[in-house]
């Protein structure tokens, strides 16, 4: 599956080494473009996953805020909800970045 900015990938990785959480796909580190990513200040902490670190995404020089997140190091018992590590994972807002 590929993450698209404007037709840019940003993530690529095949379906099987996807997380599905809460129907979002978390792609794994290894396959984000890491020159498309810089980190926000943006706040927040899931109850059950953990504090969230929020990425913005800059495609051709467009910034687009706020666009991905992970969760570097996910609260004890995350892991065995979803039934695999997805720290350092990342997803993507859907209404700034294509899933397909």
């Amino acid at each position: 599956m590929k993450a698209t900015v404007n037709g840019t990938v940003i993530a690529e990785a095949p379906e099987s080494e996807l997380v599905g959480i809460e129907g979002n796909h978390y792609f794994p580190p290894a396959s984000l473009n890491s020159g498309s990513f810089t980190k926000s200040d943006t706040q927040y902490t899931c109850p059950w996953k953990g504090h969230a670190q929020y990425w913005d995404v800059v495609v051709d020089g467009e910034v687009h805020r706020d666009a991905a997140w992970s969760y570097p190091e996910p609260f004890d018992g995350s892991t065995e909800r979803v039934g695999h590590d997805f720290a350092g994972y990342v997803a993507f807002d859907k209404s700034q970045v294509s899933i397909g």
